[in-house]
């Protein structure tokens, strides 16, 4: 049995950049960090003593005889990517809901993806988690996603996801004093606006719309180095915010898909209370929204979205993580898996007798 605990992330800048169709010929760049909300994915070779072959269990339950039979796409992808084809079961638990902008899709293809190499002894780096990520979704996959998902997913913590022109990824901690970035996660809020989307559709537009988008992704690249500044730097944190509001304004006008009159109003409202930035997280359309403000505003902000859920979260270091692995039982699955399909109707046999 191997269980993966892979964490969530927030972008503050450069988000649009870490697609190849823009980052290829301009490269790109994301100021982002991960948070203490995680997917969790526990695998282990299923016994063959049941009618399927391969069992999936997630917000709903696939029993399958064959990969090709598999409807997560991810789960399909990842198991095509690896060549892998004996009997799995794959177990998905997530802190917070998908399909939200925190990332979620892409950490659960990078803990599946060390889940599955530790089913088989390899251990990769972080840099080749990531990188099989992505060529899983946007090549096995064909999803319009971008790449810094997967990077944060894999790597963890406050950071510099670098986008080369060349394909190459750079990763660069943000080190900060441990008073100023406990002052700066104190000004941070997360809201849940009740509307979840699928980031690759919302994306595509973004997608077909970036030759006619290069000034204000031009812009939003610049914003990452003046993040960065600010949060290493001396000055006032609420520097940090305005930037956020103005980065939220140049995104707003990437696609009409990025923004809602629903979503403006809790943005309006926010900000009249005192948040003085924030954003929606991802692609856009709905999902979380992150808000900036001075802690002394922070309760007028509750007070202003009293039908939205705020989550409470730390920041976090370590990206994907093997949890727990259990050799023994990874020896006697290979045993079982060998076992012939008499051999196994004995054992079975046998072990129900046993338990009578």
């Amino acid at each position: 049995m191997i269980i993966s605990r892979t964490p969530f992330r927030i972008s503050f800048f450069g988000g649009g950049t870490d697609y190849p169709v823009w980052f290829r010929e301009h490269g790109g760049a994301v100021l982002a960090t991960t948070i203490d909300k995680y997917c969790y994915i526990s695998c282990r070779q299923l016994p063959p003593f049941f009618e399927h072959r391969t069992r999936i269990a997630y917000s709903r339950i696939e029993l399958v005889n064959n990969n090709e039979e598999i409807e997560h796409p991810a789960v399909r992808g990842v198991l095509k990517y690896l060549n892998i084809n004996e009997g799995l079961e794959i177990h998905h638990d997530g802190d917070l809901p998908a399909r939200t902008g925190l990332g979620s899709s892409s950490s659960f293809t990078v803990g599946l993806l060390h889940t599955l190499y530790a089913l088989q002894h390899v251990m990769p780096s972080k840099a080749q988690l990531a990188q099989a990520a992505i060529h899983v979704e946007q090549d096995v996959l064909g999803e319009s996603v971008g790449c810094q998902d997967q990077v944060l997913a894999a790597h963890g913590g406050l950071c510099k996801a670098t986008f080369f022109p060349n394909g190459d990824i750079g990763y660069t901690p943000i080190i900060m004093r441990p008073d100023r970035l406990a002052s700066f996660q104190s000004h941070l809020q997360l809201y849940f606006t009740g509307f979840s989307r699928i980031a690759s559709e919302v994306a595509r537009e973004q997608i077909d719309r970036t030759k006619h988008r290069q000034r204000e992704l031009s812009t939003m690249l610049q914003m990452v180095e003046e993040g960065i500044a600010i949060l290493t730097g001396e000055g006032d944190l609420a520097d940090f915010g305005a930037m956020l509001h103005e980065a939220w304004m140049l995104k707003r006008r990437l696609t009409s898909r990025i923004t809602t009159p629903a979503i403006d109003e809790i943005y309006t409202a926010a900000r009249q209370a005192g948040a003085l930035g924030g954003k929606l997280l991802g692609a856009g359309g709905g999902g979380f929204m992150l808000l900036f403000a001075r802690p002394d505003d922070h309760e007028r902000i509750r007070m202003a979205l009293p039908g939205l859920l705020q989550v409470p979260f730390k920041f976090e270091g370590l990206g994907t993580q093997i949890v727990f692995y259990q050799e023994d039982q990874l020896m006697l699955d290979d045993v079982w898996a060998q076992s012939s399909a008499q051999t196994a109707s004995r054992l079975k046999a046998a072990l129900i007798g046993k338990a009578a």
